[in-house]
Order: C-alpha cells, then structure tokens, then sequence
C-alpha cells in the first residue's frame, strides 16, 4: 500500500431512523441511515411494519381517501331514498 493516500478509518457512530445507534469503523465520524438490522422486515421478521422513506403509504392514502369520501356520500344517500320511500 502507498503511504499517505489512504483515509483516515476511525470510529464512527451511526444512526438509523428507527432510533437504534451503533459504533463502527469508517471514514466519516456520523452516518444516518434509514434501515438498520433492528428495523428491515427482513432481520425484523416480516412484513410487521411497515417502512415509509418516500411518502408512499400517504400518497396512497389521499388517493384513496377521495374515492372512499365519495363512497360513503353515496351509502348515505342510499340510505335517505330507502327511509323516504317508506
């Protein structure tokens, strides 16, 4: 190996999204991650929880939340015609 072309390799805490910290060897003394051991289905055991980086389950939810809205105006008109016509 050349000499002085290598980074320094010191401790480095690292933390995840889900809260756990760890310490390990690297060039950068903080590194944030958004999955750790403690927190991918994988390593977790399933698909308990659910882990949301990009806004997906709130995209899928206001694209929904519409359609049930109007669903549930439907039911109740519905509902209004069956008590008027009795």
């Amino acid at each position: 190996m050349k000499p002085k072309i290598h980074p320094d390799y010191k401790e480095a805490k690292v933390i995840c999204a889900c809260g756990n910290t760890f310490v390990t060897r690297a060039t950068r003394p903080v590194m944030k991650i958004e999955l750790c051991n403690k927190c991918h289905p994988f390593y977790s055991g399933g698909g308990r929880r659910i882990v949301d980086t990009a806004g997906q389950v709130e995209r899928f939810k206001r694209r929904y939340k519409a359609k049930a809205a109007k669903e549930a105006v439907e039911a109740k008109e519905v509902k209004e015609e069956k008590k008027a016509e009795e």
